[in-house]
């Protein structure tokens, strides 16, 4: 027995037992399936296990899922399959350790999409898309989201977490101020003698969304900017279901994730394409990924959760925010409490808002790199993305982060401070 003044020691298949405890909580078990039914040809998926990162002396690994539903074309869908996550990615800097990375990535996400766009805009190409990009990080998980499509987490005690937002103009008052704030017009179709008929829509265009990727002929008040929410699951685990609007219009949360109750991924997709095609019929693409998020120990089936479900993930104080402390107590048991504690939730379309510094990195910006597409400027050439904005916060409007000249136009005419439907494709202006 120890003595007062004396160290006492921790047996060594203590501290082996705890080393394999934790590094079970880091690693879950990650499984998914995918299923569709095409109509339009225009719904696309991503699927990327065990993506790998160099971190100090070793490497982790990290898993991305994206849906990508096209309009008016597939262009802008495969384009931005093709190469969200690289510019989400290149917008991280490099040498960060896990949490640093992980606080790094909503401001990352509003980089890629806003640089994705902006590239596919250059090419003069009409078609867009709605995105929902899923990055899980261990326990994890981090959605940006643009459009119609929606993500869903259920815990394995039942409760459901709404991951993503709907910019339908229809639902969404927010985006309706904003877009006619921008210069933009929301209505309905007129249909003649006065009548007006179907969803609200942005005009010129008549697209549905306030948010998309691509759209360069509607004019630049639908935007890139990505709502995010980051939140980390218990180690209790739990079901993310990722789908098209083709489902979302036919099933609720609950119906789509009570039809697939105790199935495996790849069977839960094709049963919620299935029950959403049989209540609706085929008008849409229906594409759906389940992603099983588990501890190591427990079979792939996810557990039956109690009948009552409580829907949260509307109101950001329906989160249990995490504590500081809870992060570093070393001796805490693995069996954790079933709770899903939220990281970080943004939404704002304003660049000054999302890019700021508010996020809890020193090194989050190198002083001569755009901090949407990342390229290299002299020291007269950024442009901060305080200039010209009201800004109330402690920033000046000469602190940066600063902006190429591009990006800048970019941000202006998102905001509505160049003349609507004014596109720039490098030196050529277009009239749409």
């Amino acid at each position: 027995m120890a003595t007062r003044g004396e160290h006492q020691t921790v047996p060594l298949s203590v501290l082996l037992k705890r080393e394999l405890a934790n590094e079970k909580i880091e690693k879950p078990d990650i499984v998914h399936g995918q299923a569709s039914q095409s109509k339009k040809g225009e719904d696309f998926t991503l699927l990327k296990n065990e993506c790998q990162r160099a971190m100090g002396d070793g490497v982790t690994t990290f898993s991305v899922y994206g849906l990508f539903d096209g309009h008016n074309g597939s262009a802008a869908a495969i384009y931005t399959k093709e190469n969200l996550l690289k510019n989400v990615l290149n917008a991280i800097p490099s040498e960060l350790n896990r949490d640093e990375w992980i606080s790094a990535l909503p401001r990352a996400m509003v980089a890629g999409f806003v640089k994705t766009d902006k590239d596919f805009q250059e090419k003069a190409r009409t078609s867009g898309t709605t995105v929902t990009l899923v990055i899980i990080e261990g326990w994890a998980i981090t959605v940006g989201s643009v459009g119609d499509s929606r993500c869903i987490l259920e815990s394995a005690e039942g409760d459901i977490y709404y991951l993503s937002a709907d910019h339908r103009l229809e639902c969404n008052e927010e985006e309706r101020d904003r877009i006619t704030a921008c210069g933009g017009e929301v209505g309905r179709l007129n249909a003649g003698g006065g009548a007006e008929i179907g969803p609200l829509r942005c005009w010129p265009g008549g697209l549905c969304l306030s948010r998309s990727i691509g759209d360069m002929d509607v004019g630049e008040y639908i935007v890139p900017v990505p709502h995010v929410k980051q939140v980390k699951l218990s180690t209790a685990g739990g079901r993310l279901i990722i789908s098209s609007d083709g489902v979302w219009d036919a099933l609720s949360a609950e119906e789509a994730l009570d039809c697939c109750r105790g199935m495996q991924p790849e069977a839960a997709a094709a049963q919620i394409v299935k029950e959403a095609v049989q209540a609706k019929g085929l008008r849409d693409d229906t594409t759906c990924i389940v992603i099983d998020i588990l501890p190591q120990e427990k079979p792939p089936p996810p557990p039956v959760p109690a009948p009552k479900k409580q829907v949260k993930g509307v109101l950001k104080n329906m989160f249990r925010r995490k504590s500081p402390e809870s992060s570093s107590n070393t001796d805490r048991e693995y069996v954790e409490p079933d709770v899903v504690e939220e990281l970080f939730e943004e939404g704002s379309a304003m660049l000054s808002e999302r890019l700021d510094t508010k996020y809890p990195l020193c090194n989050m910006f190198k002083l001569f790199m755009c901090a949407i597409c990342q390229v290299e400027m002299k020291p007269e050439e950024g442009i901060s993305i305080h200039a010209g904005s009201t800004y109330s916060g402690k920033l000046r409007p000469w602190d940066g982060p600063f902006l190429c000249l591009s990006c800048q136009e970019k941000k202006d005419a998102m905001e509505g401070k160049r003349p609507s439907g004014a596109l720039t494709c490098g030196p050529v202006w277009i009239f749409s």
